[in-house]
This record gives structure tokens, C-alpha cells and sequence, in this order.
């Protein structure tokens, strides 16, 4: 974990203070296995643009969110990714590999200033031994995942690349975005290049729909902001698919 910055004390503290409740899998503990939660983190700060985990390498834990945006994406043989999911505070990533003692099948890359918390891997297991409600709703969280995932190599096999990038710009403006004066704001900076990655398209094809919905005054582009203009006609282009899935919505 190259540039990793081991912070204070401040994440446990920031998890006892916490009151938007911390991914829905740990819903429902007791104070005493809260605390004993707590006590598993090793906490660590990332700027932007930091990796969280590569892609390949041995996974020895998982990662709670604390502060901050996470993507999880994957690299094809071409070099490209594609993003799998975005993740806000409060969310968990690297469970996947909890049982099966192989290594990441994605990589982990931070979206801006990023607090997390690891939880290495035996400290999780002996919890989930011991508090079994965690590991059903672990359980239940990764099959929801797992028809989410099916649902979206549907999409991008089928949907034309306009009805790909509206449905994630409604996507993230519901798991993300705020109301504001100018419009329907996404609530992330997401590079072109980004954007692209989780539509599934190329980035030119991403800056030409962008431009399109522009033109039409269905959203303005301020800098690396988007702003949705018309809503409804943005809703009516995507595809009713759930292929984005936010754990803990705001």
C-alpha cells in the first residue's frame, strides 16, 4: 500500500461520533461489538488519485470508507478500465476476497481526499465468528451485487452508448448529487475520462454525448462539473437497470 499515510487516532473517533451509520452490514451492534469493531481499524488517509489496492495483488483485508469517494474498477487486456461502482462514506470494499484468499479482482482509487479504515482480513473473520448476523448481511450485500453486476453487462451490451452515459449521470446524481440553484448537480468532479469508464464507452464518445446533451440544454458543463438541466428527459433516456448500486444513500 505505497503512499499510504497512517493517521491518529482520528478515524476510531470519528467512527464513535459517526451518526450516518456505517455500511448497513454492520446495522444493529451492540455498543460492546461496535467498540470491539472499532478496534479492529487501522486507519489511513489518501489524497486524490491514490491508490487504495491494486488489481492482482494478495488481499489481506477489507477497507470501511470513513470520508471521501472511492471508485472500483477493472483494467481489460486493451489497457482500459471500467468502473464497477463508486463508493461515499460509510461503505465497505475488499470484502469480496474475505473468503476466498486470493487477491483483489479489481483495483481501488480514491476520487478525492479519502479517510479509510482496514480491517485485516483474520481480525474480520474471527468478528464475523462471532457476531453471525454481520456475515448474513454481508451475505445479502453481495448478492444484491451480484444481479446488479449481471444487470450491467446487459446494459453494455445492449444499450446504445447515449441511454449508457445518462443513466450514469442519473445515477450518480441520486447517490451523490444536491440540488442546486443551476440544476441537478452530480456531486462529483469526474474527469471525461472517468465519466467514460463507468458508462462503458470511450472518452471521446463520452465528450460527444456530453457535448450533444449540452447543445440540447439538457445539462451544463461547468469545468469538470455537470449539472442536469432537464431531469426528466435525462431519466427518460437511461434504461430502468440497477447497475449502480450505493450501499448507504445519502
Amino acid at each position: 500500500m505505497a503512499g499510504v499515510k497512517v493517521a491518529s487516532p482520528r478515524t476510531a473517533e470519528l467512527c464513535r461520533q459517526c451518526r450516518q451509520a456505517c455500511s448497513g452490514v454492520f446495522a444493529d451492534l451492540t455498543e460492546a461489538a461496535r467498540e470491539e469493531f472499532i478496534s479492529l481499524m487501522r486507519p489511513m488517509a489518501l489524497g486524490q488519485g491514490e491508490t487504495v489496492f491494486h488489481e492482482g495483488v494478495p488481499a489481506f483485508g477489507l477497507y470501511v470508507l470513513c470520508q471521501g469517494k472511492v471508485k472500483l474498477a477493472k483494467r481489460t487486456r486493451a489497457g482500459h478500465s471500467q468502473i464497477l461502482k463508486l463508493l461515499g462514506p460509510g461503505e465497505i470494499l475488499g470484502e469480496k476476497t474475505m473468503f476466498d484468499r486470493e487477491t483483489y479482482t479489481c483495483y481501488a482509487k480514491t476520487l478525492e481526499p479519502s479517510l479509510l479504515a482496514f480491517i485485516p482480513r483474520e481480525s474480520f473473520l474471527q468478528f464475523l465468528r462471532r457476531h453471525p448476523s454481520v456475515a448474513l448481511r454481508l451475505l445479502e450485500k453481495m448478492s444484491r451485487e451480484s444481479k446488479v453486476f449481471g444487470d450491467r453487462l446487459v446494459e453494455i451490451t445492449s444499450r446504445s452508448a447515449r441511454e449508457r452515459v445518462a443513466r450514469s449521470l442519473v445515477e450518480l446524481a441520486q447517490a451523490f448529487g444536491e440540488e442546486t440553484n443551476a440544476g441537478w448537480d452530480i456531486g462529483v468532479e469526474l474527469p471525461r475520462g472517468e465519466l467514460a469508464e463507468m458508462a462503458g464507452v470511450s472518452t471521446e464518445t463520452a465528450i460527444r454525448v456530453l457535448s450533444e446533451f449540452k447543445d440540447r440544454g439538457v445539462v451544463v458543463l461547468p469545468g469538470r462539473r455537470i449539472v442536469i438541466l432537464k431531469r426528466d428527459e435525462v431519466r427518460a433516456l437511461a434504461h430502468p437497470f440497477r447497475t449502480f448500486l450505493r450501499e448507504n444513500p445519502a
